[in-house]
């Protein structure tokens, strides 16, 4: 397993402090290094605010897919072309990034990576040194939805460019070919939908996307409010939990997650060739009918249905845990983007102008298939019609004064938990695949090192 790269500070003893007016600078010799904005988002106004701007910017981004003119979906040149005639002087470059979680912390930490990102897995407290602030959390609730993703000491820094419940793609077609009259509720419910798909089609149960790498570290995305129930787990009572990858015997938390995983490989209800599989291939795949169920948030329904003539194949379920009867779906903004804390005031604001237009505008995050990220937007796409009944559940943020422990146990763990933790979860389709190491011996190492890391670091357990 990787460790997560820990990122240098740039600029010793930087300084950004919240005034009655909005963000001001230190000192003049900070305020080189630290820009303060001259506006706040929600002072900006489309199509008046920086209409006399003549700048171009780059934005550092993982969507690389979005890059391609056939795309399924609308593209990055659609998008700007779109705003473009909003604001035509203000150019836009798009640099995409395949193995974006690790490569965009080493590109922070260079310093040259250009005026907006999605936000890496840095230390919360190190935000208002590489980013500039959006304004006060109070502010931003107003504006955008889970504004707190990114936010230190009540200043935000990251607005989500998308949002997303979490859940499982699946193919309507062939659960009707397989005789699945009512969608799986359970893990033992759903291990014994895929395994009618198998005997009764011939499409694969589920497509691990094992080679992809990225699409493994999301199975960390269901062992919170998808697993639990609970808001606070995520960064709370994860930080604090005795052997949080122990067997509770009820087929709910991490333990019940990563065991679908396990078991399905176990039981040959995957690919032939876990390490072939095809990322973009999948898409045309699934829509073909030729996979039935994969493990992924709902950004991802968009590029299924586009992927193909069958777009109304492509259903979308809860996770299949249920807890005291009731079923939830762990929810929450994607990647954020951050702006350049050491760029011009002139460019500062052009990034701020984008941004709030993506957010505001563009229709991204519809169109993506995902929770709109304007808190004045309630057009939610259709997909969500399914989870009528189940409970939407968002991580609520750390404790005042545990803003980083999450990321410390990720890099002491080497388990980067929603942090890039590929190599952990590919682990698991190894030993299942090969039989060479049981599940309950692969929790029982995950809660050693989670163990190690929190007596390493003082942290208190319950």
């Amino acid at each position: 397993m990787k460790k997560r790269v820990n990122v240098l500070k740039v600029v010793a003893g930087t300084c950004v402090v919240l005034s009655a007016t909005l963000f001001s600078s230190c000192s003049k010799k900070e305020a080189a290094a630290v820009n303060a904005p001259t506006v706040a988002y929600k002072d900006v106004v489309l199509g008046e605010t920086g209409k006399d701007l003549n700048v171009t910017l780059k934005l550092l981004n993982h969507k690389t897919d979005m890059l391609a003119a056939d795309y399924p979906g609308k593209n990055w040149a659609a998008y700007i072309a779109e705003f473009n005639q909003m604001y035509p002087n203000i150019k836009i470059e798009v640099e995409g990034i395949t193995t974006y979680a690790d490569t965009a912390l080493m590109r922070l930490q260079g310093g040259a990576w250009g005026d907006i990102m999605m936000i890496p897995a840095v230390d919360k407290k190190d935000l208002p040194e590489y980013f500039m602030p959006y304004g006060s959390i109070s502010d931003m609730e107003k504006e955008i939805r889970f504004a707190n993703q990114w936010m230190y000491d009540d200043v935000v820094y990251g607005v989500p460019y998308m949002a997303n419940a979490q859940g499982v793609l699946y193919n309507k077609r062939i659960f009707r070919e397989a005789g699945i009259t009512e969608l799986p509720r359970t893990p033992d419910e759903f291990i014994a939908a895929l395994k009618k798909v198998k005997a009764k089609t011939n499409a694969i149960p589920l497509y691990t996307n094992y080679a992809a790498k990225w699409t493994m570290g999301a199975w960390d995305a269901y062992i919170g409010g998808s697993a639990t129930g609970s808001g606070e787990y995520q960064n709370h009572t994860l930080l604090h939990e005795s052997n949080p990858f122990r067997n509770y015997g009820d087929n709910t938390h991490a333990y019940a997650v990563y065991k679908v995983l396990y078991d399905a490989v176990a039981q040959g209800l995957i690919e032939d060739d876990y390490a072939t599989t095809d990322w973009e291939g999948c898409k045309g795949m699934m829509n073909r009918g030729e996979i039935a169920t994969m493990v992924l948030g709902s950004w991802a329904v968009s590029q299924m249905q586009g992927a193909g003539p069958n777009a109304d194949d492509i259903g979308y379920m809860s996770f299949p845990i249920t807890i005291n009867g009731k079923q939830f779906a762990s929810s929450g903004g994607d990647y954020c983007y951050g702006i350049n804390a050491r760029i011009s005031s002139d460019r500062q604001l052009a990034s701020l102008v984008f941004v709030k237009w993506l957010t505001e505008r563009s229709h991204f995050s519809y169109n993506e298939g995902g929770i709109p990220i304007s808190a004045k937007d309630n057009d939610y796409p259709d997909l969500y019609k399914a989870f009528d009944g189940i409970e939407f559940v968002p991580d609520n943020p750390a404790h005042a004064g545990e803003e980083d422990i999450l990321n410390v146990l990720n890099a002491d763990s080497e388990l980067n938990i929603n942090s890039g933790g590929n190599e952990k979860v590919m682990s698991i389709v190894e030993h299942a695949f090969n039989k060479d190491e049981s599940f309950d011996d692969i929790m029982e190492e995950w809660n050693a090192a989670w163990s190690a890391a929190q007596k390493k670091n003082a942290v208190s357990v319950n």
